[in-house]
């Protein structure tokens, strides 16, 4: 059974008058997690759209790179979407919601936020009203101010990248700190780290672009000290 297929079950609570943020709260442990974590992206993601007042044709193919939705789940995930939508909590409150859900989850947390970015920047067009979504997203989900310029100068091209931003040091940061720090974040954002964290499958292969900007990151720190 697909994990929208899974969705669809859940969702049948629907009928029973329930809100789309009270499924959430029933989805706190496995197997359902990976349910909860695609239609916190989801849900989270239909609110951001609503910053920028338009959805665009690469914001749904941007979903469908974090998530491989087969034509048969299509129906499914925008049920989903466009509950979300029209649901009355703001998005803070499906934020603080998700929070709680991964509390002991962090990693997740970031996971989540990361796939926002780049469902955000599929059109091209990082909107201030998506900026201000997601800084507050990121607020409500516990991460610091470092962590989250450090994912914002990965994924918004308003300035060039920078590399100690990205690796969450300082250019006066010893060189062997550096090294550590880099190094976490490889052993962090490994699949296979990823997957042992339970992770879903559909949100590791955002780890692919991840690692490619950490060690980029880390080759320019290098390479600029040797």
């Amino acid at each position: 059974m697909s994990i929208w297929s899974r969705i669809t079950d859940a969702l049948q609570a629907l009928a029973q008058g329930e809100g789309l943020a009270q499924v959430f709260d029933r989805l706190r442990t496995p197997p359902e997690r990976s349910v909860a974590f695609a239609i916190a992206v989801v849900a989270l993601g239909a609110k951001m759209a609503k910053a920028d007042g338009h959805v665009t044709r690469d914001e749904v193919t941007a979903f469908r790179e974090v998530f491989e939705i087969a034509r048969e789940d299509e129906a499914g995930a925008a049920r989903v979407f466009n509950l979300a939508r029209q649901d009355v909590a703001g998005y803070r409150d499906y934020a603080a919601r998700i929070q709680r859900m991964f509390r002991d989850d962090p990693e997740t947390l970031t996971d989540l936020l990361e796939g926002l970015f780049h469902i955000a920047m599929a059109d091209g067009f990082y909107h201030p009203g998506e900026d201000k979504f997601l800084e507050d997203v990121a607020e409500i989900f516990g991460l610091s101010e470092l962590e989250y310029r450090a994912m914002r100068a990965r994924f918004v091209p308003d300035a060039a990248p920078d590399p100690y931003t990205i690796l969450g040091v300082t250019p006066d940061t010893p060189m062997a700190d550096i090294r550590k720090a880099w190094r976490k974040l490889v052993q962090t954002n490994h699949p296979d780290q990823m997957i042992a964290r339970g992770v879903p499958e559909e949100a590791v292969q955002l780890a692919q672009k991840r690692m490619v900007d950490i060690n980029r990151a880390w080759e320019e720190i290098n390479g600029a000290a040797g």
